[in-house]
């Protein structure tokens, strides 16, 4: 219930930490130069990001009650620890709420520049509730900030250590990198595939080019943030990695392997083989000693199963991450040689895919955290049978039952609450001079009122922008 709830709510929260960057951008990109177009896009995404919004706060919610039901042994006994990441991320959602409600009744209604300047700290939020959730996560990885009593419970908390573990840093900045990329190239991906369809006008070349270019620059940065995460590991969580790289005995040379599946013997079937790889990645030379799975009990560490699984996790997000940064380097080279988007069809479909593919590298992201940490739910300190409810199966899969439910409900309303505004406002853009208002007057930017007067410039000092422009 748990990996179905959390693999349902992570895939909306790239929009939630990052579409209100993009659209600010967009924002800014439209008062600066008078953009009109940029403007629209601006409005219609700030339309997407609040519905997605109201989505998250039914995902994120069942989740919050998930973790009581589900794992009362660790939150009883480890709650006061860990616990305030998730106090900040609460404050971070409700401050968020107020910032996005602020900014969709800003349109129409502020000065143009006010309206930006209010709407700023909304990013910023997005980050805040990142930081309270990757700081209970690292935790549960690497967890400190505590001494254990002669019960075994925790007591003389350090709440700075608590928060600031040693998988912290290497986790939050590949996690907000990782929401920003996925977000650019999804929705890159949309106008991509308005492209493929011979939409050729600006708005979707404008579209797709401002998160592409994001997405694209921080393809690399992310490349390199991921190797220095996987290091992080080696040295703070030796038998997780171990995992992630299916290492059986504890060795130098060793060698990695692409895929492959670990057999109960330690031998590996199928997979590429490089030979002394892996000891490379870790330790930047051949020499370097990898822990291997044995080195503990096998009731410490991870079944060959759930090793194999985290493996693959970790090869397809490396795989997929080294050919972004080719498509990404294609975007840079046909720019700098001819400042112009690719020509190429291929290159669109590419474009199109990779939203779709970061989405898929989100899961596997998880995938390998958590099932790389096995048996462990609070890493060498609380086992995941220590922390798990005793409630009985029939109770659980009755309720999995009803959270399939609500969350199939939930995620088809939301898709087609977005399949009518795209065709509000594909027939808006086809006759703009057609009778009555503009569709976004009928879409969830706050109160309604009547239209104000047409501006003479959408980015001029006091004046608003009409509502079609914006």
């Amino acid at each position: 219930m748990m990996a179905f709830t959390l693999a349902s709510h992570i895939l909306l929260v790239p929009f939630g930490v990052a579409l209100p960057a993009l659209t600010l951008l967009m924002h800014y990109r439209g008062l600066r130069r008078g953009d009109v177009v940029a403007l629209k896009l601006a409005r219609r995404w700030s339309a997407v990001m609040a519905v997605q919004f109201a989505i998250g706060v039914v995902t994120g919610t069942v989740l919050s009650f998930e973790f009581g039901l589900l794992w009362p042994g660790m939150m009883g006994r480890w709650g006061d620890v860990f616990g305030l990441g998730f106090g900040v991320e609460a404050w971070a959602f409700f401050l968020e709420a107020v910032l996005i409600a602020i900014y969709l009744y800003g349109w129409r209604r502020l000065k143009p520049w006010t309206h930006f300047w209010l709407g700023l700290p909304l990013p910023l939020a997005a980050l805040m509730g990142a930081f309270g959730i990757i700081a209970a996560n690292s935790w549960m990885n690497t967890p400190q900030g505590f001494t254990l009593d002669a019960a075994g419970n925790p007591t003389d908390v350090t709440v700075r250590q608590a928060v600031f573990t040693p998988m912290f840093g290497p986790e939050y900045w590949h996690f907000a990198v990782a929401m920003f990329l996925t977000a650019g190239y999804v929705v890159a991906g949309v106008y991509a595939v308005g492209w493929l369809r011979g939409r050729r006008d600006r708005y979707h070349r404008l579209g797709f080019a401002l998160p592409f270019t994001v997405a694209a620059i921080l393809t690399p940065v992310q490349f390199f943030l991921g190797d220095s995460i996987a290091r992080s590991v080696f040295h703070k969580q030796p038998i997780k990695f171990a995992a992630l790289e299916i290492v059986w005995n504890t060795d130098t040379h060793v060698p990695e392997y692409l895929f492959g599946r670990l057999n109960s013997d330690g031998t590996i079937s199928g997979g590429l083989k490089i030979p002394q790889l892996d000891s490379i990645l870790a330790g930047f030379k051949p020499s370097t000693q990898v822990t291997g799975l044995t080195s503990v009990a096998a009731d410490d560490r991870p079944t060959t199963t759930q090793a194999t699984i985290a493996h693959w996790a970790f090869d397809l997000m490396a795989t997929i991450g080294s050919l972004l940064i080719l498509l990404a380097l294609w975007y840079a080279w046909c720019w700098l040689r001819h400042r112009d988007l690719p020509r190429s069809r291929w290159f669109f479909r590419c474009a199109a895919i990779a939203g779709v593919a970061c989405l898929f590298t989100v899961e596997c992201g998880w995938i390998s955290t958590e099932v790389g940490r096995q048996p462990w739910i609070v890493y060498f300190n609380m086992r995941v049978s220590e922390a798990v409810t005793t409630t009985g199966s029939g109770s659980l899969w009755a309720m999995l039952g009803v959270v399939v439910a609500v969350y199939v409900a939930v995620f088809g309303a939301f898709l087609a609450v977005l399949l009518k505004m795209r065709t509000r406002w594909r027939l808006a853009d086809a006759a703009p001079d057609a009778a009555g208002p503009p569709p976004e007057l009928d879409t969830p930017y706050g109160p309604r009122g009547e239209p104000l007067p047409t501006a003479a410039a959408p980015g001029a000092g006091g004046e608003r922008p009409s509502g079609g422009d914006s």
